[in-house]
């Protein structure tokens, strides 16, 4: 691991924020994009345990913020509870064998290898009820892909998902089923072709994994590199197989990379990927792990940073299903996902908090005020490394790359 940057602080400076086209006007009115967030408290009643870094109380303080913003009090603003995913969804991505270790392994049940399937101490405890729990998350996004498809919203927001490190047979890093694996299958079945763009800090090698032979998911995540950090992957030569070939895109960053150099590679990747590829839907996990403040890796974002990459993201979406994804930071995570469903709605919240979230929980301003102090030499060592792996996909991916046959 690398040392962690100085948390001493500089005021933010840059305007990076780049709004996409402004909503439509409706008879004289501003009118939001129609939008859908996924919620219930079961969502938080259960976790991996009271030391472990994801912390189910993330979600609680998200919706309150939300709430406290009166974010739902508009027609074109549905709150929208989950269901539980069925067997046969589970089974879309992952094995019957895998799925009945879960079910056995959440009910207490003698005799099942745990560490078969990767759970144990560590990442992936065994915990009370972990089925119901974990399908209820994936139901959740199946609920904001039915609202999707159906065309009864434009974007809907599952923020309790993001489980892009599930594999089919096993679990990974924190993440037991893969809701994002599940949904783009079944757009896939569907006939869409589907671009998913993961701005967690950690790599999406299980989302990568399961599309990496396909041409109709063009799947692209920044990261911070898998010298420093967790899964180990994610590198620019990771490009896909066979007639996948081109169509898995990644962008690993260096340790302290900060707003500035992070959007500067997005704009410069993102949008003509996505714009050459032409997709019917845009997938995204909006983890904010990223966050100078997040306990677990080393990159240097701020929330302006953060909205500026969900804002090009919005100019580039037809349609748009969002998962959550990391995030362990508590002061953090709430104030990002607002201002990330901010921006799925066009909707702009005051910087002031409203004082029934404030008093609770002691945050007065929704967006970041500070940045962290990086050096020159960071900065540069940062900036030269997203520079080589920008120029990289431009002499790769970014030509091969085709659009609707």
């Amino acid at each position: 691991m690398a040392t962690r940057p100085n948390r001493s602080s500089r005021p933010a400076v840059s305007a990076l924020s780049v709004r996409p086209a402004g909503a439509d006007i409706d008879n004289g009115r501003i009118a939001l994009t129609r939008t859908a967030f996924i919620y219930s408290d079961k969502l938080w009643e259960r976790g991996h345990g009271e030391y472990h870094p994801l912390k189910p109380e993330r979600l609680k303080r998200t919706y309150e913020l939300l709430e406290a913003y009166g974010a739902f009090d508009s027609e074109d603003s549905l709150l929208v509870p989950p269901r539980q995913a069925t067997v046969e969804e589970l089974g879309l991505f992952h094995s019957q064998e895998y799925i009945t270790a879960v079910q056995q392994l959440s009910r207490g049940e003698k005799g099942v290898n745990a560490a078969r399937y990767n759970f144990g101490t560590g990442d992936n405890p065994v915990f009370a009820g972990m089925y119901e729990t974990e399908t209820l998350k994936l139901g959740a996004g199946m609920v904001a892909l039915e609202l999707v498809l159906s065309g009864e919203v434009e974007v809907a927001f599952s923020f309790a998902g993001g489980m892009h490190h599930a594999r089919p047979a096993y679990a990974s890093g924190f993440c037991v089923f893969n809701d994002v694996a599940v949904a783009i299958h079944k757009m896939l079945a569907e006939g869409l072709r589907v671009a998913y763009i993961d701005i967690d800090v950690h790599h999406a090698d299980g989302v990568q994994a399961a599309f990496y032979d396909n041409d109709r998911v063009l799947t692209i995540s920044f990261h911070e590199s898998g010298y420093y950090l967790f899964p180990g992957s994610g590198f620019v030569e990771e490009m896909g197989r066979g007639v996948g070939r081109g169509y898995a895109v990644n962008l690993p960053l260096a340790p302290y990379t900060d707003d500035e150099t992070y959007v500067w590679a997005f704009r410069e990747v993102v949008p003509p990927l996505v714009q050459k590829f032409d997709p019917d839907i845009v997938v995204t996990q909006l983890g904010i792990d990223t966050h100078y403040q997040d306990p677990l890796a080393h990159l240097c974002l701020t929330t302006e940073g953060y909205v500026a990459v969900v804002e090009t993201i919005k100019s580039l979406a037809p349609r748009w299903l969002s998962f959550g994804g990391g995030g362990y930071e508590l002061d953090v995570v709430p104030r990002a996902w607002t201002l990330a469903y901010g921006v799925m709605r066009e909707q702009e919240f005051p910087d002031e908090i409203p004082s029934s979230y404030a008093d609770k929980y002691g945050l007065t301003t929704l967006r970041d005020h500070k940045k962290p102090f990086l050096d020159d030499r960071m900065r540069d060592q940062a900036r030269s490394q997203a520079e080589a792996g920008v120029e990289a996909l431009k002499r790769t991916v970014l030509r091969s790359i085709q659009g609707r046959g």
